[in-house]
């Protein structure tokens, strides 16, 4: 399944408790849930005033949706084509 990176700008993110923390989280699990499978939230990074999500999705209009459902922002979101780190340095080539 095709995975994706989300930008939501959300000022003062930084700055939440681990319970705002946590009822965001349930807020998506459970949108997550009611729209099945086909989306799936893979994990978040949380910055001052951005999140980064990491979703997989069968396309980019459920992860567009879930954000409506949930009444999170997704000021961008693109398909995430590699991914590279460290490691790829050390291997050769296809």
């Amino acid at each position: 399944m095709p995975r994706f990176v989300i930008e939501r700008d959300i000022p003062h993110l930084g700055q939440w408790t681990p319970t705002d923390l946590q009822a965001a989280s349930r807020t998506s699990c459970g949108v997550l849930q009611a729209m099945g499978p086909q989306v799936q939230w893979v994990h978040s990074y949380v910055t001052g005033d951005k999140m980064y999500c990491v979703y997989q999705a069968a396309d980019e209009e459920l992860v567009r949706e879930h954000a409506r459902r949930g009444g999170f922002p997704a000021n961008a979101v693109n398909r995430i084509l590699s991914v590279i780190d460290p490691t790829t340095a050390e291997t050769q080539p296809a």
